[in-house]
């Protein structure tokens, strides 16, 4: 039986890593994720300079990883968790991203949207629903 490892604690509650290994991985993105980096979309800008460099629990988000097929917006791959900001770019595409999710899911993974609107109006409660939703999905 393996130990789970404690990645950070959130108000006092520890939170365990969840590594979910070997996923696909399309490198013909590439070029595309360089380019997502370098676009300043304002509700990404915002979530970015509250985790960038582990200001978030400690815990290291990465931008615009590739996940087979797909492009996310952030990744934290000791947990397994997706964070997707879903704005206007995402709307006339919800069936992709219904399939999007379904795929994300069907890896392990936890997905957590967060609207644009929100992300740009309600910083404090957007954090704090994340954290809600990593001590439910990765604590005790």
């Amino acid at each position: 039986m393996s130990e789970k490892r404690i990645l950070t604690c959130i108000e006092g509650i520890p939170i365990y890593r969840n590594f979910v290994k070997n996923l696909p991985y399309n490198p013909n993105l590439i070029p595309l994720t360089r380019i997502k980096r370098k676009q300043r979309i304002l509700s990404e800008v915002l979530f970015w300079q509250q985790v960038r460099n582990r200001g978030f629990h400690g815990i290291d988000f990465d931008r615009q990883r590739i996940i087979g097929s797909y492009i996310v917006d952030f990744y934290v791959k000791a947990l397994g968790l997706v964070v997707e900001i879903d704005g206007s770019t995402h709307d006339p595409e919800k069936e992709y991203g219904s399939a999007r999710i379904a795929f994300l899911e069907v890896l392990g993974l936890n997905v957590f949207l967060i609207s644009d609107w929100d992300m740009k109006h309600q910083l404090r409660k957007v954090m704090k629903d994340l954290e809600n939703f990593i001590i439910e999905h990765y604590g005790p």
